[in-house]
């Protein structure tokens, strides 16, 4: 076992960590082909070492030692227009995301493993956007990758476990201002590491499966961030804050499997709101809510699955100010033209093959169809409302080795 944490940990360095849109905000829906397949259900339901981020409790459905090796090529399409004016294409519209996760039984009730996913990101790219389309050449570019050493112990049918993770993360953004006296502003690359934890339970009798978890709110501070939103703050106050924390989660899930068919249901609680950063942009707790469902055959598997979340991102008033010194123009702004994390529905399919009684391998397709919203801003200069508007819709394609031993 000690051979395979290693060829986990080298071959995700290898392909490091890259922005994504992620879909429920700026959280990856699922964690693995086989997740990723179901739309993000994994709860209540196991993928084997997959499992590892999603419920860590259920890595004890691995039998001997399995590693899972793979990723996914992400690719957003996003628009952004002001009214007035022309639209603009976001260059950022194709990233790789990386996952490996391996777990084994240590003992008969002991088991553990190792992994390390990109787990969630944001970036545009409007560098070549006409001035016309009131872009400000703005490029923002969030990475987020969690390594994690999950610790699971079986009695009968229930499980517990936790997950200690260390999470790098990686801030960006610049922009044109437009002013001639401060033509750029820009953070340059900032970077982060920091500990966070998740918490697992499961219960399986008969068929059904029931599970919890607790993902724990980790603080990043990326210096630079107080000076990129600093110009845009209200006369009277001076912006300080250079944290965008990763939010804490709580969920619980249910499958049932008769035969060959499995239905699975999630639900998860993102506490955008208590997150340091987004708290200040006012992002709102999402309720997510996945359903899935498995046909297994004797070398085969076919998924579904759909996955729901209202954006956590709404449009502020004009004359709205926050304690942070934002007003609503800032707000609407930042969080549609920087942070367009507006997509709500989600729906997937994926598949697995047998190759042999050690290999296997899954696929997944996942498809956002285009959401659309239209914010105020305010034009201090000609000291007019107009409105501005972003359209986003995404496609992600999932391949994934599993080894078992």
């Amino acid at each position: 076992m000690k051979k395979s944490i290693k060829l986990a940990v080298v071959a995700a360095l290898a392909l490091g960590a890259t922005s994504a849109f992620a879909t429920n905000g700026s959280a990856l829906i699922g964690m693995g082909a086989k997740a990723r397949g179901m739309a993000g259900t994994g709860i209540g339901i196991s993928h084997g070492a997959e499992s590892t981020l999603t419920n860590p409790a259920l890595i004890t459905s691995v039998e001997g030692t399995e590693i899972s090796f793979g990723g996914t090529l992400f690719m957003p399409d996003v628009n952004y227009g002001s009214q007035g004016g022309t639209s603009s294409d976001s260059d950022a519209d194709m990233n790789v995301i990386p996952e490996v996760s391996i777990a084994g039984k240590v003992t008969d009730n002991f088991y553990m493993g190792v992994g390390m996913w990109g787990t969630a990101g944001m970036g545009v790219d409007y560098r070549d956007a006409l001035a016309s389309s009131g872009t400000m050449n703005m490029v923002t570019n969030l990475q987020l990758m969690q390594f994690g050493v999950p610790l699971a112990y079986k009695v009968d049918g229930l499980s517990v476990a936790i997950t200690p993770i260390l999470q790098y993360g990686s801030l960006d953004i610049n922009y044109a201002t437009g002013n001639p006296a401060n033509p750029d502003t820009g953070m340059g690359v900032a970077q982060d590491l920091s500990f966070g934890y998740n918490l697992g339970l499961a219960y399986e009798i008969n068929g059904l499966t029931v599970g919890a978890i607790y993902k724990s709110r980790i603080d990043m501070e990326y210096k630079g961030f107080s000076k990129v939103v600093a110009p845009f703050v209200n006369q009277g106050f001076v912006y300080t804050n250079n944290e965008l924390s990763t939010p804490a989660e709580m969920g619980v899930g249910v499958s049932y499997k008769m035969g060959e068919h499995t239905v699975a249901l999630d639900y998860k609680k993102i506490k955008w709101s208590d997150a340091k950063g987004y708290k200040d942009f006012e992002w709102e707790d999402q309720n997510v809510y996945s359903i899935g469902y498995e046909y297994t055959a004797d070398v085969w598997a076919l998924r579904l699955g759909y996955n729901y979340a209202s954006s956590p991102i709404t449009q502020k008033s004009i004359a709205y100010n926050n304690g942070a010194g934002l007003n609503g123009d800032t707000i609407n702004m930042f969080n549609l033209l920087g942070f367009p994390a507006i997509v709500e529905s989600h729906y997937a399919i994926g598949a697995s093959y047998k190759i042999n009684d050690m290999l296997s391998a899954d696929f997944a397709y996942t498809y956002a169809p285009e959401s659309e919203e239209t914010f105020t801003a305010f034009n201090p200069v000609a000291r007019v409302e107009y409105a501005i508007t972003t359209k986003h819709s995404q496609t992600g394609v999932s391949a994934q080795l599993n080894f078992n031993f």
